[in-house]
């Protein structure tokens, strides 16, 4: 069983994070009131800047436009995880056919100038994820995806920080230790009831909305 000292250092960082917070909000506070006395010059600066040009035309529009066959690549992007595969050589209109079965696919033209890129967005765990995947708890106290054991320390994504003295005063300390040690996922299901249970210790109300950060 994991010791929990590392419960108290994430307690001390709590401590110093809400200071520094503090601090943070009286600077923000005096540095706006500085700036409408000086009459706002970053606004000055905003109002000159010229207008973009006119995006180039699409993907779709730049295909039917051309001829041949170009190699094409489908990268599937899940919630944990992503896979690329190759669809082999494609003539252009057959790539058009391809994304207007597709609308919500995304794609991009490679650098080469003979390659289209195509993403599509999962909404499910990769096969890598489903055998791989840990939810834990990183040194900071962040509500973390590990790829293997939290303590391998490999993050896929962090989630929110943890206030872990109301965590530890309202759940099991099994379900605690079960963190500590990582709790593994191997479904979309299971992935979204932990995430879900553990957003309830979410530190403040604005990182519930589990917004992660990818690495």
């Amino acid at each position: 069983m994991m010791e929990f000292s590392i419960w108290k250092q994430v307690r001390k960082r709590l401590r110093r994070r809400r200071r520094s917070l503090w601090i943070l909000g009286s600077f923000t506070i005096w540095l706006t009131a500085a700036l409408l006395a000086a009459g706002s010059p970053s606004t000055a600066v905003a109002a000159s800047v010229e207008p973009e040009e006119a995006k180039p035309a699409s993907i779709i529009e730049a295909l039917e436009g051309q001829e041949g066959a170009l190699a094409v690549k489908l990268r599937r992007v899940y919630i944990c995880g992503d896979e690329t595969r190759p669809l082999g050589q494609l003539a252009s209109q057959q790539i058009v056919k391809l994304l207007r079965a597709h609308p919500e696919w995304t794609a991009v033209m490679d650098r080469d100038g003979q390659t289209v890129l195509l993403e599509e967005q999962v909404e499910d765990l990769s096969e890598e994820c489903r055998s791989h995947a840990y939810f834990g708890l990183d040194k900071k106290g962040y509500f973390s995806l590990f790829e293997g054991e939290p303590s391998k320390e490999k993050v896929l994504r962090t989630f929110f920080q943890l206030d872990v003295q109301y965590m530890e005063s309202s759940l099991p300390h099994e379900k605690v230790d079960e963190l500590a040690q990582g709790i593994k996922v191997s479904d979309i299901d299971e992935y979204n009831s932990v995430l879900s249970t553990f957003s309830d210790f979410a530190l403040q109300a604005e990182e519930k909305a589990l917004t992660p950060t990818t690495y």
